[in-house]
């Protein structure tokens, strides 16, 4: 494979269509409104490689697509936001996995993930990984890796004890705070930085826990090599094994949007270290992106 066509960043897991329904008013449950839906790229590992090739990158994407109309259709986006679906699994017989979501003035209301294909696809989503293509055991891939949570936890503990994947710069993303669980087997490879809300660190932490900093310092002591947690518009805090402790408080934005945003978060702070910011600069990059973001000043 030509360098030029080699990708420095690989992200693992959901490639699917977004179909997201907004309203600028508040919702409760039954309610029936006028808004906007929007059917786009999207998955939280096509998500983070959207925003990875926004900020200069070349990724990847290793994950299953359909193989009919909805999958090609999708197969084209992914090439024309700068991305390489070279490798994605496209399976004949499986329809391209789908998100629903419906947000309103205070964000997300309720979403459904269907990612049957990608759980179905299996470890045959590591197959460039294992056959040379994009690595081997003998020659393990060295670069940074972006880890889903909705790959299933058999796939994500073989990936934590990979020997293709022994050298990666493991960057992990909870699905929602049902899957962060999942998350057990990567918490102590020595390799891995994990980005969580709230709610998922108090998953991963065993307990309730009054802010970001505290939900981050307690996933370091379970054994976390890196951890930075988001809280809304509260202070982000990043923990690690080494007593690194930082905060940074988000500016206050008018929230157009909420999907995505822990995805771009994620993007930016690891862009930012590739170009040589130090760790508070880091999370000061990432913290600005998702609020604009939220904001929707890249939409």
């Amino acid at each position: 494979m030509a360098d030029a066509a080699r990708p420095d960043v690989l992200c693992i897991g959901a490639v699917l269509w977004d179909v997201i329904g907004r309203t600028p008013g508040h919702m409760k449950a039954g309610d029936d409104v006028p808004g906007r839906i929007a059917h786009i790229p999207g998955g939280v590992a096509l998500n983070a490689a959207a925003e990875l090739a926004r900020r200069g990158m070349r990724p990847a994407v290793l994950g299953a697509v359909g193989d009919e109309p909805d999958g090609s259709a999708l197969v084209t986006e992914i090439r024309a936001l700068g991305i390489l679906p070279d490798w994605l699994v496209r399976d004949h017989g499986m329809p391209t996995d789908i998100y629903m979501a419906i947000e309103d003035a205070g964000g997300l209301i309720a979403a459904i993930a269907d990612a049957h294909s990608l759980e179905a696809a299996g470890e045959r989503v590591l197959a460039p990984l294992r056959d040379g293509r994009l690595g081997s055991a003998d020659d393990p891939w060295t670069g940074p890796v972006v880890l889903d949570g909705n790959l299933t936890q058999d796939l994500l503990a073989t990936i934590a004890a990979d020997p293709a994947l022994r050298a990666a710069d493991l960057r992990v993303i909870p699905a929602s705070p049902g899957k962060a669980e999942r998350l057990a087997p990567l918490i102590t490879t020595g390799h891995a930085t994990l980005y969580l809300n709230l709610a998922e660190a108090q998953t991963l932490a065993g307990r309730p826990c009054t802010s970001a900093a505290e939900a981050a310092a307690l996933v370091v002591a379970r054994g976390a090599q890196r951890v930075l947690v988001t809280d809304g518009a509260r202070p982000v805090a990043l923990a690690g094994a080494d007593g690194t402790a930082l905060t940074a408080a988000p500016p206050r934005v008018t929230i157009a949007r909420v999907t995505g945003a822990g995805d771009c978060f994620m993007a930016a702070h690891l862009v930012a270290e590739r170009n040589g910011a130090d760790p508070a600069r880091a999370l000061e990059a990432a913290v600005a992106a998702a609020a604009a973001h939220v904001s929707g000043a890249f939409a």
